[in-house]
């Protein structure tokens, strides 16, 4: 009898492709550059500053019985986030980070060979279930300006599956426009609009849209508004008829009790948590105001929790090494129009001053 060969039988779809590349632990990117843990100053993974609400840390701490599996269809999670949304619960699915949504919009509805849009540079875990699941993935690149070229946008959505545009964008922090979104719901494919950074935004949500059952998904992320991305959790608000197929094939302790109750406190701390999403885009306005005085460096317009910063000398491989050898932690990408680009989150204060005083040194250091 023949012996199992796993890379014969492994999926077709699935030879050559490449992991998903997420940032590295702090802790082991600052042993190899001889950082002490307490100076490392993390603004690569737009991550919440101020970490989970004071009621989420004492809901953490408290007895909430571990030793039990959690309830499978989240429903206090669920009622709790459609009092916040005025939504019906049953139009609100709940999963580990938005990522499990994501993963399972494609794995109920989307067959080997669909066609998905998305426009680039944007969020990788599009692509990367897109491949995951044997479809086509078609590039619209954005303008210069980082803005969505529009027609260009519709005329690819047309025929396709589905169109995942997260609004504000990662990595260029711009938003949907409200008429773009109308012209790709009348094109028939399914638009996911991905809100993990609405809060810091002035953005309009689609959520109740979503919940009113337009072809459209809403995707919400407890990770950067309510500092929770340790503890994965997340959720989409779309229509009744999506929901319920989700909720059909989803694994059923995706949120574990842990998350849980630390979102469910989190929502009883919004108005602490929406102040302080105002500190930190205040806080990301400062910084790209002090980045663009530097003469070198330009950040872009950003509706989101970070800013991304283009580089007008130098390349981000090398300033990124220079910032990291002094403890400050800060994104780059290898996709061709981010070779000369930073992407980096804001922090507190003393996080921003400490980034700008990093990067004159490495100025210095580097001959720039």
């Amino acid at each position: 009898m023949p012996r199992f060969d796993s890379d014969s039988a492994l999926r077709a779809s699935l030879r050559g492709m490449h992991p998903y590349e997420p940032i590295a632990p702090p802790e082991e990117v600052a042993a190899r550059y001889g950082v002490a843990p307490g100076r490392i100053v993390k603004l690569d993974g737009n991550e919440n500053p101020f970490g989970a609400s004071p009621r989420a840390r004492a809901a953490l701490a408290g007895d909430y019985a571990p030793h039990r599996y959690p309830d499978p269809a989240q429903r206090r999670l669920r009622d709790a986030l459609a009092a916040r949304h005025n939504v019906p619960a049953e139009t609100i699915v709940a999963g580990a980070g938005s990522d499990e949504i994501i993963d399972l919009l494609f794995r109920t509805y989307v067959e080997e060979g669909d066609r998905i849009v998305v426009a680039t540079p944007t969020f990788g875990m599009y692509a990367f279930d897109a491949q995951l699941h044997g479809a086509l993935i078609v590039d619209v690149p954005l303008r210069a300006d980082w803005s969505i070229d529009a027609d260009a946008l519709v005329a690819a959505a047309e025929g396709a599956k589905a169109v995942f545009i997260p609004s504000p964008n990662n990595p260029t922090g711009g938003l949907l426009p409200m008429p773009l979104a109308e012209r790709l719901l009348a094109t028939g494919a399914l638009l996911v609009v991905d809100e993990a950074y609405m809060e810091f935004s002035h953005g309009e949500s689609l959520v109740q849209r979503a919940a009113a059952g337009e072809p459209l998904v809403a995707l919400r992320t407890f990770s950067k508004w309510a500092g929770l991305a340790g503890l994965r959790v997340g959720y989409g608000v779309m229509p009744l008829a999506i929901a319920t197929a989700l909720m059909r094939v989803k694994q059923p302790y995706g949120v574990n009790i842990a998350a849980e109750v630390a979102a469910l406190a989190s929502l009883e701390d919004a108005a602490l948590l929406d102040e302080r999403a105002c500190v930190i885009t205040g806080e990301r306005d400062r910084m790209a105001g002090l980045l663009r005085e530097s003469g070198w460096l330009e950040p872009a317009p950003s509706e989101s929790n970070f800013v991304l910063v283009r580089m007008l000398q130098g390349d981000s491989l090398t300033v990124r090494e220079a910032l990291r050898r002094r403890g400050i932690f800060v994104r780059t990408f290898d996709h061709p129009r981010l070779l000369d680009h930073l992407r980096i989150s804001a922090g507190t204060s003393e996080d921003t001053d400490r980034l700008l005083a990093a990067l004159r040194e490495a100025r210095t250091e580097l001959g720039q």
